[in-house]
């Protein structure tokens, strides 16, 4: 049975970070990602990386504040979250496919987690 499930999440105070977790168990996927959703908001794309390659994409309001990475051994990935903003409060989603041609569109992944909580004080 195919399982992603997410860690880490929690309360932090602007200016902070936090590191979220994501093991995957079932079996391996091309492509990981992170997206998030804030109350009364679309989920959006946080970052991505290739399994294989390492090769990582982010969504521009991120880029430079927060770092996607993975352990091959350990089948997680890892999304490292610095100089938070109230701004980035959301419940975060971690999500696996096999095809992923554009990878900010979460139609495209076949596996989501139960999501984990960040809340961003001001």
């Amino acid at each position: 049975q195919v399982q992603l499930a997410e860690s880490g999440g929690g309360l932090v105070q602007a200016g902070g970070s936090l590191k979220l977790s994501c093991v995957a168990s079932g079996r391996s996927f091309n492509k990981y990602a992170w997206f998030r959703q804030a109350p009364g908001k679309e989920r959006e794309f946080v970052a991505a990386i290739g399994w294989s390659s390492g090769l990582t994409s982010y969504a521009d309001s991120v880029k430079g504040r927060f770092t996607i990475s993975r352990d091959n051994a350990k089948n997680t990935v890892y999304l490292q979250m610095n100089s938070l903003k109230f701004e980035d409060t959301a419940v975060y989603y971690c999500a696996a496919g096999y095809f992923i041609v554009v990878d900010f569109l979460s139609s495209q992944y076949d596996y989501w987690g139960q999501g984990t909580q960040v809340t961003v004080s001001s």
